[in-house]
């Protein structure tokens, strides 16, 4: 009998699950501020959701004893993020690292939501 072979295995889509501390404050800074779509949620009462815009999907847990860290959560690529820093810049989201060419072949960002859930965003060269 032959050996499985992880290569023979496709990946599909993969979603960041974010903790946060108030399900609902992140919610809404999410869908307001960066345009994402709630399109599920869970509990009674609510303590996961399920946010999507285009091919992107975030996925908060409610954590009661949540702590902050100072990694990057997850990071995202967008196809213009001289509009995306933009917006983020005019809606007021805590920049941690600003916009600029990095050696690795990216511009790229780093925001941080309400709960201090760092989020590196990228473009390719």
């Amino acid at each position: 009998m032959s050996q499985p072979d992880i290569h023979t295995v496709t990946f599909g889509r993969a979603a960041p699950g974010l903790s946060v501390k108030d399900l609902q404050v992140a919610c809404a800074f999410y869908c307001e501020v960066l345009g994402f779509q709630k399109v599920f949620e869970n509990g009674s009462p609510v303590g996961f959701m399920v946010l999507k815009k285009d091919a992107a999907e975030i996925h908060l847990s409610q954590v009661r004893d949540f702590a902050r860290t100072t990694t990057n959560a997850f990071h995202m690529f967008v196809d213009d993020i001289a509009t995306f820093y933009a917006v983020c810049e005019a809606k007021g989201v805590r920049i941690i690292k600003s916009l600029k060419d990095q050696d690795y072949g990216q511009r790229a960002f780093v925001f941080a939501d309400p709960d201090g859930n760092r989020v590196d965003v990228g473009q390719r060269i």
